[in-house]
């Protein structure tokens, strides 16, 4: 079968068609690439409360979530990344003085701190099969390890390049993803080929969206679904079919690896 590989797969957009299911090729495509020995995890910008239902129906036990800030193998968490506090609350009071509504998102839970504009809030989160989240407020009890801001590009300038200690990602056009400016998905993947001993030719990275920009540029090879936006298929090595018509299947077969 040639060298290992670690396949890393988006979920949203990627391993899941646009009914949220994913597609009878794909399942079969991840039991042959580990039945053929490879190392296969997701990495998703999900926290682990919203991709367990993914994990259980898929038989994963490798998973990067929220984008990049926690990795588990074999179930066991092995990286964690957490957003610093002191920024984290210069930056929800400045949201709250604009009326930008915030979430904080935790490991196995998630909580709006504010109610200014719910019907943007429910369109963000059920675009992905969620809803805006119960409300709560800002507390040092729980490890954050991403906030959502809800605003739409209007509101870029006024964050880009203000919090060196946050990056600004965007998934929706009305959301935002906040993550620790040395935090992705791809310096995670990184890492675990590190602890793997996969070399960086080896990765393999599978996604859609523009927080999977880095993954598909650092990976060995990327491959963007043909669902993808431009400045995604960019990035990529690979552009393969759509996440409904067996991208993944179509482009681990041009990869000769099932």
């Amino acid at each position: 079968m040639g060298s290992r590989k670690l396949l890393a797969f988006d979920i949203d957009g990627t391993m899941l068609d646009s009914n949220k299911r994913p597609l009878e090729s794909t399942v079969e495509a991840l039991k042959a690439l580990r039945e053929a020995g490879h190392f296969v995890t997701i990495a998703t910008g999900r926290s682990r409360y919203l991709a367990e239902t993914v994990i259980r129906e898929l038989d994963f036990e490798n998973y990067i979530l929220c984008n990049g800030a926690a990795a588990f193998l074999n179930h066991q968490q092995v990286f964690k990344q957490t957003l610093a506090t002191d920024g984290l609350q210069q930056l929800i009071e400045a949201c709250h003085g604009l009326q930008i509504d915030t979430s904080l998102i935790h490991l196995d839970s998630s909580k709006r701190l504010t109610s200014f504009d719910m019907g943007k809030m429910e369109e963000a989160m059920t675009s992905f099969g969620s809803q805006a989240s119960e409300l709560g407020e800002l507390g040092s009890e729980e490890d954050v390890y991403q906030a959502l801001a809800y605003f739409d590009s209007s509101f870029d300038h006024l964050f880009e390049g203000k919090y060196p200690d946050f990056n600004f990602v965007r998934w929706h056009e009305k959301c935002v993803d906040v993550v620790p400016t040395s935090g992705s998905k791809a310096r995670t993947i990184l890492n675990l080929a590190d602890r793997l001993s996969i070399p960086r030719e080896d990765i393999i990275g599978f996604g859609d969206g523009l927080n999977d920009r880095e993954m598909l540029r650092e990976a060995g090879i990327g491959v963007a679904m043909g669902n993808a936006l431009d400045i995604v298929k960019q990035e990529a090595d690979i552009v393969t079919k759509d996440n409904n018509s067996d991208g993944i299947w179509h482009a681990l077969q041009e990869l000769k690896l099932i």
